[in-house]
């Protein structure tokens, strides 16, 4: 009996773009070019979306609050984030990766994990090279890309050559590649476990493979079978095809808590970014998806979460009846009328394929 045969490695890239919400910014407005730019609106309760390269070399970072960012670096330009022009790039991106394989998992709007072993090309590296060609010539941005026989390593090796730049990790260099890192880049362990690790002196991940199996699974359980897979440099995980969009949403924090009835304009000016969000959605598919269910969201001065959902007869079928619903949607809010809120969000769930949703109108028509 001939024996099964044995699958090639798998080659899988982790494509980046480099500072992408910032570089947009650059690549618009030439004025921009060479300057500490923060994506971020000013306040209080704002944080950074994005910081350009110029303005990461004063510490400012994504997700630091824009006050710190301003401390830091006083002299950076401040720009409001702009996400329709943002998601109208990446759908560019996204038709580039689509070149070279149908094997496209995104994370982000700006990254994607991309498995190549089927690609046309004779290597992974190459297919890396021309997708990141391809992105300049047509963006006018840079991609950084990891390339590897997982995703785990593929991910960390597109960040070893920030920006601009390739990490190539072969299956014969996994090993020595991790040796010498420490145990916070690999997926899962964060500042938490971090610590806990370092009671065992284990800081390193050659310190991690030293620990070996058994004593890792009995002080960490199931957990600690997955930290020595992943010392060894073992991710079997696939490339998940993009999955359907199960929720569009667009929420805001305020600079000053603000009472329910105060909270008309705000869910209006969400409504457009979730409105627009979901007409690319639609303009993305060749069959559309109909979201049938209007969500609010509601976090109250002292971090208590609230959500409200209605689900109408005839989906919203515009922006004003989002607005509309998602307005309504406060009359089902049961708390005191002195409850201040701190953040409001505008929702769409509920999403089916736009055929299903016109046979079931047929089987059962709004009266």
């Amino acid at each position: 009996m001939p024996s099964n045969p044995v699958p090639p490695p798998r080659k899988i890239l982790h494509v980046d773009m480099d500072a992408f919400y910032a570089s947009v910014e650059q690549r618009d407005d030439p004025a921009l070019r060479g300057q500490p730019v923060v994506v971020a609106w000013r306040g209080a309760r704002s944080v950074v979306c994005a910081a350009s390269y110029e303005a990461r070399k004063f510490g400012v970072r994504s997700a630091m609050p824009a006050v710190r960012a301003e401390r830091l670096c006083p002299q950076a330009v401040f720009v409001p984030p702009d996400f329709l022009r943002y998601k109208a790039v990446s759908r560019q991106v996204r038709e580039i990766f689509a070149r070279h394989t149908e094997l496209i998992e995104p994370l982000s709007l700006d990254e994607a994990y991309l498995d190549v072993t089927a690609s046309g090309l004779p290597t992974a590296t190459e297919t890396a090279e021309a997708i990141r060609a391809a992105i300049f010539e047509e963006t006018r941005l840079t991609a950084s890309a990891g390339v590897a026989p997982n995703k785990f390593l593929a991910k960390i090796a597109s960040d070893w050559r920030k920006p601009d730049g390739i990490f190539v990790i072969r299956p014969h260099q996994v090993a020595a590649f991790l040796e010498p890192l420490p145990v916070g880049r690999l997926p899962g362990v964060g500042k938490v476990m971090e610590a806990k690790l370092a009671e065992l002196d284990i800081t390193r991940v050659a310190d991690l493979r030293a620990c070996g199996l058994p004593a890792l699974e009995q002080r960490f359980g199931r957990w600690g079978r997955r930290l020595h897979e992943l010392s060894l440099g073992i991710d079997d995980s696939p490339v998940r095809s993009e999955r359907p969009t199960l929720q569009i949403s667009s929420e805001d924090t305020f600079e000053h808590d603000l009472p329910l009835e105060e909270l008309e304009p705000h869910i209006r000016r969400l409504a457009e970014k979730t409105w627009a969000g979901y007409m690319l959605e639609q303009g993305r598919r060749e069959q559309g998806r109909i979201a049938r269910t209007v969500v609010l969201k509601l976090k109250t001065a002292d971090f208590r979460l609230l959500t409200r959902s209605l689900t109408p007869g005839t989906p919203p079928a515009s922006l004003r009846d989002l607005g509309d619903i998602a307005c309504e949607l406060r009359t089902r809010v049961e708390l005191p009328a002195s409850t201040r809120y701190r953040l409001v969000g505008v929702g769409l769930a509920g999403f089916i394929d736009a055929d299903r949703h016109i046979a079931q109108s047929d089987l059962f028509p709004t009266p």
